[in-house]
Formats: structure tokens, sequence, C-alpha cells
């Protein structure tokens, strides 16, 4: 799949593009945070959307409805051993007769590009009068940074990025019957991203010119509706998250072109937009016996929300395809009451990219993947329990394709053919402290 041609000013919107929101590696599908709660985490994020307390609460806003005063610290340790393989990869210059077509060069390998890094969870519920409670939270929705460096084979992707988008959410939840409960949550996302990328110089000689992106900051404003029910041995969530549309307002520059390109460079200001995904989740736990509770769970993500890019700067527009597919998500798991102070998880979960086989650039190395997950549960004293978990992620490995053409109808036309492969995969550990006061 080719992307648009890019005139002389527009030699940075293959960068602009990848920084506004592409995905890291051993991430979940797309570059979404699923360590939301350590309990979670314990049993491959299986049940959550059925089970109360402020654990649950990024799944599903009615859980706080019985869960009284309660506090949740959560901190996740991410951990990655991922490699990206060039492939035959080439640039083809403009060179006469009939062009000049080279390997792209540099390293030909990048390996654990995305460093370890820890994923927070806060929240604080309170009830209000008999049936009412009150909850805030603050976490990491979506998370990327990757650092390739400028002799990597992808550096016409990607050089360096990052993409942090911190979600803060107020929440109402409401008893309405003996079984039903109901939720509703406001939430405000903070959106920080930046990318520094190659442009060719038409001598093969000459190094690389540098696009660097400075997307700046941006907040979106978003809501999430929840319901719960529970009768006898069985309970049942669903809950829908909207999606958010980002502009974020930042500064575009070009610089080290030379020769006839040497008018390219330039800084100006530039504003991205681009949007994330609805979430609608479904949720089952059923105890089977006093001591076993058995979880599963469907998520599915409205990732054809990041279907294109726009970008104004220097006074022009355009739109950059990304193409991403809606995916579901589906997990099962168990939960096992060893005694009243000890409960041991487990779980396993199956998530797919989003990102289609026809585009998949180096910094959008995803693939599906299988999640595995173990944790426990200890009641330190009455009302305090701290929660641990492991998790294992395994990727089934993609290919990566990308085809970018610089300088376009300018008599300068650059292609890069960018073939490669990704595989890998990923561990975290994660600690929590959950306190009912």
């Amino acid at each position: 799949m080719s992307r648009r041609p890019l005139g002389l000013p527009r030699i940075s919107l293959i960068a602009l593009a990848a920084s506004a929101g592409v995905c890291g590696p051993a991430m979940a599908g797309g570059f979404f945070v699923q360590e939301q709660s350590v309990r979670g985490a314990g049993r491959a994020f299986s049940g959550e959307a059925a089970d109360r307390g402020l654990a649950s609460l990024w799944w599903n806003p009615a859980a706080i409805a019985r869960s009284g005063r309660e506090l949740h610290l959560g901190l996740h340790l991410r951990s990655f051993d991922t490699s990206q393989f060039d492939e035959a990869s080439t640039i083809t210059r403009p060179i006469a007769p009939g062009g000049l077509t080279l390997p792209v060069g540099g390293d030909p390998t990048a390996e654990n590009t995305t460093p370890d890094h820890v994923i927070p969870n806060l929240g604080v519920s309170l009830p209000v009068g008999e049936r009412f409670a009150l909850g805030l939270s603050a976490t990491r929705a979506f998370y990327l940074e990757n650092e390739f460096g400028g002799n990597s084979w992808a550096r016409y992707d990607t050089i360096r990025n990052h993409i942090h988008i911190d979600d803060y959410q107020l929440t109402g939840a409401f008893r309405a019957t003996s079984w039903l409960d109901l939720g509703v949550g406001i939430s405000a996302q903070y959106t920080d991203a930046g990318l520094d990328s190659a442009s060719p110089n038409l001598d093969p000689r000459q190094p690389d010119a540098i696009a660097r992106l400075q997307a700046g900051d941006d907040w979106s404003y978003g809501f999430s509706l929840g319901a719960q029910a529970e009768w006898e041995r069985f309970s049942f969530g669903a809950s829908y998250r909207s999606a958010h549309d980002r502009d974020l307002e930042g500064s575009l520059s070009l610089t080290g072109l030379q020769g006839p390109l040497a008018g390219a460079n330039f800084a100006a200001p530039a504003v991205t937009n681009f949007g994330t995904p609805w979430i609608a989740v479904v949720a089952g736990r059923y105890r089977a016996t006093p001591e076993l509770t058995l979880n599963a769970q469907l998520q599915r993500f409205g990732w054809s929300e990041y279907d294109v890019i726009t970008i104004e700067f220097a006074g022009m527009s355009s739109t950059i395809p990304q193409d991403f597919e809606d995916v579901t998500t589906a997990a099962v798991g168990a939960d096992y009451a060893v005694s009243e102070a000890l409960t041991l998880r487990a779980g396993a979960s199956y998530d797919p990219t989003p990102s289609p086989d026809t585009l998949r650039e180096n910094g959008v190395a995803d693939s599906d993947r299988w999640l595995y997950g173990a944790g426990a549960s200890v009641r330190l004293r009455p009302g305090v329990t701290l929660d641990g978990a492991l998790s294992y992620s395994r990727f089934e490995g993609s290919r990566i394709i990308e085809d970018a053409l610089f300088y376009g109808g300018s008599g300068a036309d650059t292609g890069v053919r960018i073939r490669g492969r990704f595989e890998g995969d990923a561990a975290s550990a994660s600690l929590a402290l959950r306190v009912v006061f």
C-alpha cells in the first residue's frame, strides 16, 4: 500500500503521521495499555467488567456501587524482548538514467527498542448515602516509546518517538435494585507525543536529513457507561467507553537537506488530529464452588477510529491512511480462595492486532499475541489486601511493509520500500495495595 506523494514542503508528513499515534512493539492490540489493575493482570483480564471494587473501575464504572470507602494503588513493571529484522528494504533515488536503487543500509536488526517502564493505577471510591458512590481514578491508557537510532534500517519511518496518554476519570455509581448496579464516568485524557525520523538526501553519500515533530500536548474528553447484575452464583457486567478525538498543537521542522533540496528545510507550527478507539466489554463470573470462581470476558476495540491522520502545517492540510481495524479480544480465567486470607488466580487471553497486513510500519510493529497471567491476593489485615501478578505475552510475529514516496511530483521523487519482520515477547510484574477504610 503506497501513501500519497509528498511535495517538497510536505516531505515530513510520513514522519508526522507516525508520531501522531503509532504503536510500538509489545503493546496490547494497537498501543492500548491492558494493565489497568493488578488483580486483573493475574487472571489475564478475564471477568473484570463483572467484578466489584475499585480494581475493576476501568472496565466498568458500576463496579464501585457497593465497594464502600476504598483506596487502590497499583504499579506494573513492563519489560520487552523484541526484534525487527530488515528483509531487503531499498531506496530508489532519481539518478539518471533509470534511477539508482540501493539497500537502505544501516543496522539490519533493531532489538528492544522500547525501554522497560512502569504503568501506575491510582483510585479512590467513596459512598454517598446508602445507594450512591463516587470514584476518582488516574491511569495510563495508551503508551508508546521507541528508540531505533539514526543508523537503523527503520530510520525512514522512526528514529525515536513517544506517545503517552493519561486518563483521569470521575465516576458516579448507583445501586438501582438489590441485584443491579449502574455507573457513569467522565474522563479527561492528556496526550503528549513526539517523533524524529530521517529524510533521504539525493546524493547517497550525504547523511540523511532529520524531520522532528514536537507534537505538543492536548486534552480530550469522553465518557463511560456500565451495568452489573448478580444472581446467586452468577454475575454479569457490560460497559462502553467512548472514543477520543485528539488535536495536538506543536511544531515540525526539517533540517539537513542539501543540494537541490536545501530550500525545503523549514520549521513551522503543526496540528495533528487522530482518534483513539471506543471499547465495549461484556464479562461474566460463575462461582462453581465456594472456593472456585470462573471468569470470562470479551472486549471489542473500535480501532477503525484510527483510520486516518490529519496534518496541518505551513498553510497546508493532508490526510494519511492508517486503516486500523476493529478487533475483539477474548479472555478466560479463575480465582481460587485457598483461605479467607489468600486467593490464587490465573488466566489466558488472545489479543489480535488491529494493524492491517498491507501497511505495518516499523513504529507499528504489532502482532497477534497470547497473554498468560498468574497472581495472588493476600489479606494483610482486615481491610488491607496486597495483590501481586506476573504475566507473559508471546507474539506470533508479523511482516513489516511500507512504501513511502519522498518529494513526489517535484522531479526529485525518492522511493523507500521497507520490508521486514517483527517477533518477540514481553513480561510484566505487578503489585497493588487495596485498602478499605
